[in-house]
């Protein structure tokens, strides 16, 4: 069995924000030479989160105005854990949003759904963070 580490990082601009690494995945899977196999996508910040599903910007402007109501970023007192941090909402966020993906690989390529993308999501941005992809399998 082939096993092969990728990481990726991100130094996003602003404190929430979306990225499609879909093409990252799929160069990660080719560079592995895995034809059949799983690939793990995870963020390795527990304020950012990994998942699938369509990439539309209707719907990414869905996500933002949806979490923003559960997890609101202000007022910073209304979270415990603020104090050091401001960043107790993308803690929450991140919890809804998930931590990682698992997709299958046929034939060298991502076995996906239709319409089906890879993102990395930001709730605490402006610093260096890092997603691991792991490839294994023959």
């Amino acid at each position: 069995m082939k096993s092969y580490r990728k990481v990726l990082h991100f130094n996003l601009p602003s404190r929430r924000g979306l990225v499609n690494i879909t093409n990252d995945v799929r160069k990660a899977v080719q560079e592995s030479g895995v034809s059949e196999g799983l690939v793990l996508v995870n963020a390795m910040n527990i304020t950012a989160s990994v998942f699938i599903n369509d990439d539309e910007s209707g719907l990414h402007g869905d996500y933002e105005r949806w979490l923003e109501g559960l997890a609101p970023e202000k007022p910073y007192s209304r979270y415990a854990h603020n104090g050091f941090e401001d960043n107790a909402d993308a803690h929450l966020k991140r919890t809804i949003m998930g931590r990682e993906t698992v997709v299958a690989i046929t034939g060298g390529r991502l076995d996906f759904g239709t319409w089906e993308q890879i993102f990395y999501y930001e709730f605490d941005g402006k610093r260096d963070k890092r997603v691991l992809i792991k490839v294994i399998g023959e």
